[in-house]
C-alpha cells in the first residue's frame, strides 16, 4: 500500500505501516518516566495533535499557530532530536473555529521515500521533498466546513493520496496523484443529507485499504454511513447506514469483518461483513455493542480479541466474533490517543500522560504504569526500539 509502507524502523502513517496500531518492534521499553529512558525531548512550537511519522532517520510532525493563521511541517533528526526542517506550508487569513479538543494540525501526515504529504483539512494539502523541505505541489481548493477543525488523516495507496472531505456543507472522498497533486477521482458520499442537520453531516475518520471477499476495498466511515470504495477508481462497492456522525476512530478488520465506531456522542461498535454489494444495512451487520465504546481512540485487534479505551478511563476486551465482553479494566483518565501493540504488549496513553501497559489475553493484567508530564492526545509512533511520542509542547524519543 502506497509508495512504500515501511518496515520496523519506519512508521509512515497514522497507526503505523498497516494502519492498525501494530508495531514490528520486539524491544521497545516497558517502563519510562520524565527522567528514565528518554533519549531526547525536543520542543515543538505551536499546537497540533497529528501523530509523528518516521522514515529513514527523520521524524515529522505538523503544527500550527494557536490562531490557525500559519501551518508548519517540522522534522527532527531521529538520532539527536535536533530540528532539521521547520517549514511554513500554508498561511490562512481567516481560519474557522476549532474545538478545544482539536487543533489546526490534527491530521497525521504520510511519509514515503523522499516525500512527505501534509494535510490540514480544508486549509490545504501539500507534497514536500524530505531532503530539503521544498514544496513540490499544493492544493487549497478541496475545502469544507469542518466546524470543529480538521481531523481526518490522508493515506497513500499505490500512487494515490486519498482523504475524506466530510464537512457540514460538502461530503466526499478525494484521491490525488501523489506525484502531481491533480485529482484522479472524487466521489460524493451517497447519503441523502437533505433532512440531516448541518452539524450532523460531518466526520473525522481515516480510511483503511484492505483485501476481502476477493477484491481490494477502502473502508471509509463518514456521517450516517460507512462505505467501501474501490481505492483505484472511487467506485462505491457497498454501504451500511447508521445514525451517527463526527466519527473519529479508524476501523480495524480481520479480513471477513470490519469493526467500525459509528458515532461520537453515543459511540457504538458495529461488526460488519465485508462481502456486500450495494446497500447492505439490513443484511451485513453481524453484531453491535452500544455501551462504553471509545469516541476518539481507535481499537486494536489481536488474536480474535478487540481492545479499546474510552473517554471514561475504562479498558475493554471483546470477542471479535460475537461482541461479548471478555473483561473490563480500570485505566483512569480520558483516552484520545489510540493504543499501540508492540513487543507483545498493549500500550494505552491517557491525556494526562499516563501510559498503562497491559498483557493481551483473557484477563486484565497490568504490567506497568508510566507517567510523563504534559497533555497527550497524539497517538504514539514506533521506530526500531523507540517510541516517538508527542505531547502538547514536546516530541519525545523513548527507548
Amino acid at each position: 500500500m502506497g509508495i512504500g509502507v515501511g518496515g520496523g524502523d519506519r512508521w509512515p502513517q497514522f497507526r503505523g505501516p498497516l494502519g492498525n496500531g501494530h508495531a514490528d518492534a520486539p524491544d521497545v521499553p516497558l517502563t519510562w518516566s520524565e527522567t528514565n529512558h528518554v533519549v531526547w525531548k525536543t520542543a515543538v512550537h505551536g499546537s497540533g495533535w497529528s501523530s509523528p511519522v518516521v522514515w529513514d532517520g527523520q521524524v515529522w510532525v505538523t503544527t500550527a499557530d494557536e490562531d490557525g493563521r500559519q501551518m508548519f511541517a517540522v522534522c527532527a533528526d531521529l538520532s539527536s532530536g535536533r530540528i532539521v526542517h521547520d517549514i511554513r506550508v500554508f498561511e490562512t487569513e481567516n481560519p474557522e473555529h476549532v474545538a478545544s479538543v482539536n487543533s489546526y494540525a490534527s491530521p497525521t501526515p504520510v511519509v514515503a521515500a523522499g516525500r512527505l504529504f501534509v494535510h490540514y483539512g480544508t486549509y490545504g494539502t501539500a507534497c514536500m521533498d524530505t531532503r530539503d523541505g521544498r514544496i513540490l505541489w499544493a492544493r487549497r481548493d478541496l475545502r469544507c466546513d469542518h466546524h470543529e477543525g480538521p481531523g481526518s488523516s490522508p493515506i497513500l495507496h499505490d500512487n494515490l493520496l486519498v482523504f475524506h472531505v466530510d464537512g457540514r456543507d460538502v461530503q466526499y472522498v478525494a484521491a490525488l496523484d501523489a506525484s502531481t497533486g491533480r485529482t484522479v477521482w472524487k466521489t460524493p458520499r451517497s447519503v441523502d443529507f437533505s433532512q440531516v442537520r448541518e452539524n450532523c453531516r460531518k466526520a473525522f475518520c481515516t480510511p483503511v485499504v484492505l483485501e476481502a471477499a476477493g477484491r481490494l476495498q477502502m473502508l471509509s466511515p463518514g456521517a450516517k454511513a460507512v462505505m467501501a470504495y474501490d481505492p483505484r477508481t472511487g467506485l462505491e462497492l457497498w454501504k451500511i447506514r447508521y445514525d451517527g456522525w463526527s466519527v473519529t476512530p479508524r476501523p480495524v478488520h480481520d479480513g471477513r469483518h470490519a469493526f467500525v465506531i459509528t458515532d461520537y456522542d453515543r459511540p457504538q461498535l458495529w461488526a460488519v461483513r465485508l462481502d456486500g454489494e450495494g446497500d447492505v444495512t439490513g443484511s451485513h451487520v453481524a453484531w453491535k455493542r452500544d455501551r462504553d465504546m471509545p469516541a476518539t481512540a481507535s481499537l486494536l485487534l489481536i488474536d480474535g480479541l478487540l481492545y479499546m479505551a474510552n473517554h471514561q478511563g475504562d479498558a475493554l476486551c471483546l470477542e471479535a466474533s460475537t461482541g461479548e465482553i471478555v473483561w473490563r479494566g480500570r485505566l483512569g483518565g480520558k483516552h484520545s490517543a489510540s493504543p499501540v501493540y508492540a513487543a507483545g504488549r498493549i500500550y494505552f496513553l491517557s491525556e494526562k500522560g499516563v501510559c498503562t501497559v497491559i498483557a493481551p489475553g483473557r484477563q486484565f493484567r497490568v504490567l506497568a504504569e508510566n507517567r510523563i508530564e504534559g497533555r497527550w492526545m497524539a497517538t504514539p509512533a514506533v521506530a526500531g526500539q523507540s517510541f516517538l511520542m508527542r505531547s502538547q509542547s514536546h516530541l519525545y524519543r523513548i527507548e
